[in-house]
């Protein structure tokens, strides 16, 4: 009686299927291989920094002038001394005119606040270095010992590390330059007209009566000069829909860029009320303003696909026929020379 053929090998005996397991094994291994590197290179972007460098005609402006920025410092558990020496030295080979510190100096869980207070001691600029509170500095100051409160930190900042903090108030760093500073929106007490008051672009007061005398006319030609050119410092940029045109330009932080953006997407989150509009770099709103991406990192050491930044802005007077507003309407790859809108 003639026997069955034998029934075709299956599963795991099957020809080639260990050909098969291995290649499913090492796909495996590069996915998880790929994972591993994207999230150390993460953490590693955490630490790297470029200079996203700009420039802006301003109104009233009658100088050119070189304003550093430095948002978002964050020391604290993931940064440490040794990433601000490393900013604090690549902002003095800049060699600017003014220095400006956008917030967040501090992060939640700081301890040791001595660091930041010795390596900003060492920021110079001819018209001075100023900053204003963000967030983090107003949780972590508030009710603290040592030092007590947030008075006291600012004396410090300004006795001891030369820095000013503008907590809804104005300074004349030149003749041609009103600087203004906002307190934060979130943890603060924001005063918009506190802040410009005394500025060329301070908010108009109410109606005038009927029987007001009229605006006395410009005598000489320096009475019919352009006002000084005003500049608002921020650390959140959503107060930028009620900055009135008449600030040349604001700036702001906070957002960290997003700190993780995907392809395709972009921010995953950016802590404003306005998503991604104000994320990073030049916006309009309708006053011109620019957003920076920051320094540190807060939540947790990752930086993906949207690189730390320190900006530096170089400030022309506005030239409607020359070179200058012709350079402020061009825009260039951020990180290389980027001109406002």
């Amino acid at each position: 009686m003639p026997t069955a053929p034998p029934k075709e090998l299956t599963g795991s005996a099957k020809p080639g299927g260990s050909a098969r397991l291995s290649l499913e094994l090492g796909a495996a291994v590069l996915a998880g291989a790929g994972m591993v590197g994207g999230l150390l290179g993460a953490v590693m972007g955490s630490y790297r920094f470029r200079l996203a460098r700009g420039q802006v005609a301003l109104a009233g402006l009658r100088a050119p002038l070189r304003l550093a920025l430095l948002s978002d410092l964050h020391l604290g558990p993931f940064i440490r001394r040794r990433s601000l020496a490393r900013w604090v030295d690549a902002t003095l080979r800049l060699q600017p005119e003014l220095i400006l510190l956008g917030g967040d100096m501090i992060d939640h869980w700081a301890t040791d606040l001595e660091p930041l207070l010795e390596e900003l001691s060492r920021l110079h600029a001819p018209l001075g270095v100023y900053a204003v509170w963000g967030n983090h500095d107003h949780a972590v100051l508030r009710g603290r010992r040592a030092p007590p409160g947030m008075a006291a930190f600012a004396r410090a900042l300004e006795e001891r590390a030369g820095v000013t903090v503008l907590r809804n108030a104005s300074c004349r760093p030149r003749d041609d330059l009103y600087l203004a500073g906002i307190d934060d929106l979130q943890a603060g007490r924001p005063d918009l007209a506190a802040a410009l008051a005394g500025t060329s672009a301070a908010l108009p007061p109410a109606p005038a009566g009927r029987h007001d005398l009229p605006a006395a006319p410009a005598g000489t030609a320096a009475d019919r000069r352009p006002p000084p050119a005003t500049v608002l410092l921020s650390h959140n940029p959503d107060i930028l829909p009620d900055v009135p045109t008449s600030v040349g330009l604001t700036l702001a932080g906070h957002t960290h860029g997003g700190q993780v953006c995907l392809p395709g997407y972009g921010a995953i989150y950016t802590g404003s009320a306005h998503g991604r509009r104000f994320a990073s770099g030049w916006v309009r709103a309708p006053a011109l303003g620019y957003v920076s991406r920051g320094l540190g990192v807060s939540g947790a050491p990752l930086r993906f696909a949207c690189p730390a930044e320190i900006t530096v802005l170089e400030l022309v007077p506005a030239d409607r026929g020359g070179a200058a507003a012709r350079a402020s309407r061009r825009r260039v790859a951020r990180g290389r020379a980027a001109a406002a809108p």
